[in-house]
């Protein structure tokens, strides 16, 4: 795993992670695959928000 995998979550961001990933499983996703969508979603978000932050530095 290397470094930019990590996520840097706040306690809030935690507990809005495992809701979703307990929505997921009584959905009947496996809870392996709830982690992945939902740590996905989160480095997604993470990336777009690095990215809004180097276009707002450059200005």
């Amino acid at each position: 795993m290397n470094e930019q995998s990590l996520l840097n979550l706040t306690h809030e961001q935690q507990q809005q992670a495992v809701e979703k990933i307990q929505q997921l499983m009584a959905q009947g996703v496996s809870s392996g695959e709830a982690i992945r969508l939902v740590a996905q979603q989160l480095r997604e978000q993470q990336k777009k928000t690095r990215l809004i932050n180097l276009v707002l530095n450059l200005s």
